[in-house]
């Protein structure tokens, strides 16, 4: 649960003595927030959500939760500390455009048996759909790649018909490269 927060700037670093983390909540239609959460809780949101998982964040006074994303997540650099988080709130009945990651499964069999190399060219899709069936990821099976003259481009892949693939159809994801050869000259 979010609460209000009024401390802001250099003040900051109090509240997180204390145990509490500066969060910020932004989304179409509504006013930029400033709101305040127990690092505890946080931390243990930031790990089992992440990107593309879409949280139910409820606000301190306000009936109701919010469909939220974590969209930034600030740490400290040399501890690695959890310092800020962004919350991008969302209209679970309109379609939102997002940047899925591709995950590649498998092993490419022309790697072990021809010596090629794994040429991985798109690493994330853009997808449109309601917000509550976007894909944490889009997985990608390699292990058919046996020459290297297949492919796998964003048309072969099969999702459910209620996403939009919003990135052209005709990219190649992933494909099987041959090894390069260098010339040896005997002068």
């Amino acid at each position: 649960e979010l609460s209000p927060r009024l401390v802001t700037g250099k003040k900051v670093k109090r509240l997180r003595a204390s145990g509490v983390m500066p969060v910020h909540m932004y989304g179409k239609g509504i006013a930029s927030s400033h709101f305040q959460v127990d690092t505890i809780e946080a931390t243990s949101l930031v790990r089992s959500a992440g990107g593309n998982v879409p949280v139910s964040v409820s606000v301190e006074g306000k009936d109701g939760d919010d469909v939220c994303f974590i969209r930034e997540v600030q740490r400290h650099a040399v501890t690695e500390e959890l310092l800020h988080i962004d919350f991008l709130k969302v209209d679970v009945e309109n379609k939102i455009v997002l940047s899925v990651p591709i995950i590649l499964d498998g092993d490419a069999s022309a790697v072990a048996e021809l010596g090629g190399s794994v040429l991985f060219k798109l690493t994330s899709l853009n997808v449109r759909c309601l917000a509550l069936i976007v894909p944490e990821s889009v997985h990608v099976d390699v292990s058919h790649l046996d020459t290297f003259e297949k492919s796998v481009r964003v048309s072969d892949l099969e999702i459910d018909s209620e996403i939009e693939i919003m990135s052209n159809l005709e990219t190649m994801i992933v494909r099987v490269v041959p090894p390069r050869i260098e010339a040896v000259s005997y002068t």
